[in-house]
């Protein structure tokens, strides 16, 4: 936490100070007054999102209420008529003449006298099996088509009263919500369906008067009345995300409705006796209960950010004025650091900056008597330097001279040889020509056996130092790619590489392996070790290493000189590419042109 405040700390030294000003009035008063008047924006819509909200679900309930009271007689008819004498007898009578049937119907005025007393009810009727009865609009026999039809096959299923969408044969074929109940005749061992149409102007008159769209939809999905006619009769689905608001539950949800964010208040209507009920459904867009409250907002949103915009421009004013005289005073400090040791600072006042502009005439004054100081220590310093010279040019003088040592490595391998040790006479020997090979860097191209040649010295080397059990290496050398031509020191860096560390910690079972081949007139060449891998950070450092020149450390030198050499020769697809994973050990590979040319 403490290092985060000094990296803040110390990026704020980097900005202007009339910026800090800015800044500073930005983050204090800016920020939270904007927060502030955001959040109580939000308040005041959701109170009034939630106000209106209240108000829509109580008008449901009111419509839910008056849809009761007015299906709640078509309920007590149809409980009357399950236990009527009357028309059990006029159902269930064999008759022997049509004047027999007439002369029923003439005396059962019941449900004619229902539909002049209630006027919800707006039909009844009665289906029956009996052949010997006539159809006059009021009982009617019971057809093919009746009987495979739902609402009919549903009531003889199910005892109880059902509420369905239902056309109506005796009104054109018109659908209303019906009443359907089974009415049984245990004595006579038959059943008919009683059907009792709604009013439909009555269920529409009570949603007339409603602000939002409101619909009454019974138990399939059908809107049996609505404030907007035009969806009578159609079901709930076929509506633009109507689907959505078929598969809510009970309640108040929110969700996107013919396009428009929307709030939807449901309740679910079910009459006593009933195997299915009716729901009252309530949609309004949001939009049309916030945008009042939106617009008063804004307008206090905008006097907020007037206020604040006005402010600003005092902060800047202000700033301005400090950031003058700071500018004063940073040209005079220019001059001194251009070397005029005249300049004398004349800003006035008393505050921090005029305090600043006392302080730096004192250190020019005191800086004149410095420079006297300086040149004496300059003079000195100079005749250090050439000692220093001298005494670098005497150490290089006394250096080795490689090809001494080579001719020494040559005399010692032949005293081994002649003594009968062929084993360190041949270790020698490979390594006075690793010596020779080093003195003759300087050529520009040399063929891969060359160098090859040189990379097995050095595997052998290594393998007698480290012993058979420790290391081994094994070389796949494709016939085709020997007489390419290549820039010395490629090759035999990575194997270093490998050897040193990637095997360095591994104590027995390491292993080289060396792979050079041709793929589409490209010589492909791969090390792979399975040594101990690298980390993840590892490698990233590794890897950008490879394109700065100026890493110190010695492994990532040869990389990066083998890698930039490449590039520089052959183009950027020729460099150098790792991959390696911790335990699993490490493969560097690249790809030159087989035969090409190295640029001049």
């Amino acid at each position: 936490m403490i290092r985060k405040m000094s990296a803040l700390a110390h990026k704020m030294n980097n900005i202007r100070l009339k910026n800090k000003l800015i800044i500073s009035f930005v983050l204090v008063v800016f920020v939270p007054v904007l927060i502030v008047g955001i959040y109580l924006t939000a308040a005041f819509r959701q109170n009034v999102l939630d106000q209106a909200t209240q108000q829509i679900t109580s008008n449901v309930e009111r419509i839910k209420k008056q849809t009761a009271d007015r299906i709640k007689m078509p309920i007590e008819i149809s409980d009357k008529l399950l236990v009527d004498n009357r028309l059990t007898n006029i159902v269930n009578t064999q008759y022997q003449t049509a004047f027999d049937v007439v002369q029923a119907f003439w005396n059962y005025t019941d449900f004619k006298d229902y539909l002049h007393l209630y006027s919800e009810i707006y039909s009844i009727r009665f289906y029956t099996t009996n052949d010997t009865i006539l159809e006059n609009w009021e009982f009617l026999k019971v057809t093919d088509e009746i009987s495979q039809a739902d609402w009919y096959r549903q009531a003889m299923e199910m005892d109880g009263i059902h509420w369905m969408y239902v056309s109506d044969e005796t009104k054109n074929n018109e659908k209303v919500l019906s009443l359907v109940r089974k009415i049984s005749f245990p004595v006579y061992r038959t059943s008919g369906v009683l059907v009792i149409g709604i009013n439909q102007q009555e269920l529409n008159a009570m949603l007339d008067q409603e602000t939002f769209d409101t619909m009454i939809v019974d138990h399939s999905g059908n809107m049996i009345a609505a404030k907007n006619r035009d969806w009578i009769g159609h079901g709930v689905s076929e509506l633009k995300s109507g689907q959505n608001l078929a598969d809510m539950n009970e309640g108040t949800h929110e969700f996107k409705f013919e396009g428009h964010p929307s709030k939807v208040v449901i309740e679910n209507l079910t009459p006593a006796s009933s195997r299915n009920g009716l729901r009252i459904v309530s949609v309004f867009p949001i939009e049309s209960i916030v945008s009042g409250a939106n617009r008063i907002s804004m307008n206090g949103l905008g006097i907020i950010l007037l206020s604040l915009l006005i402010a600003l421009i005092m902060i800047y004013a202000i700033s301005a004025i400090l950031a003058k005289r700071m500018l004063v005073l940073n040209k005079d400090l220019n001059k001194v650091a251009m070397g005029d040791l005249t300049v004398i600072s004349d800003i006035s006042g008393h505050d921090e900056i005029g305090v600043l502009s006392k302080q730096f005439n004192n250190m020019v004054v005191s800086i004149r008597g410095l420079m006297e100081e300086v040149k004496e220590s300059h003079q000195q310093q100079a005749q250090l330097q050439l000692r220093q010279r001298e005494i670098k040019l005497k150490m290089m003088a006394s250096q080795i001279n490689p090809h001494f040592l080579f001719n020494a490595l040559e005399s010692i391998r032949m005293k081994a040889h002649i003594k009968g040790e062929k084993e360190l006479s041949s270790i020698v020997s490979k390594l006075g020509k690793m010596i020779r090979r080093s003195l003759e860097v300087g050529m520009r191209s040399i063929p891969l056996k060359a160098e090859l040649e040189m990379v097995r010295c050095y595997l052998e080397i290594q393998s007698f130092r480290y012993g058979n059990e420790r290391l081994t290496f094994k070389l796949e050398i494709d016939e085709q790619a020997t007489m390419t031509v290549m820039p010395p020191l490629i090759i035999q860096p990575l194997i270093e590489n490998a050897v040193v560390h990637g095997l360095e910690s591994i104590a027995a079972g390491g292993c080289v392996h060396l792979s050079v081949g041709v793929h589409e007139e490209m010589m492909v060449v791969e090390v792979r070790d399975n040594g101990i891998g690298i980390e993840k950070e590892r490698m990233r450092q590794i890897n950008e290493s490879l394109h700065d020149m100026e890493e110190a450390e010695e492994y990532r030198i040869g990389l990066r000189n083998v890698h930039q050499r490449l590039i520089m020769l052959y183009g950027e697809g020729s460099g150098l590419r790792i991959v390696s994973e911790p335990g699993s050990g490490t493969c560097i590979s690249f790809m030159i042109p087989m035969g090409g040319h190295l640029s001049e």
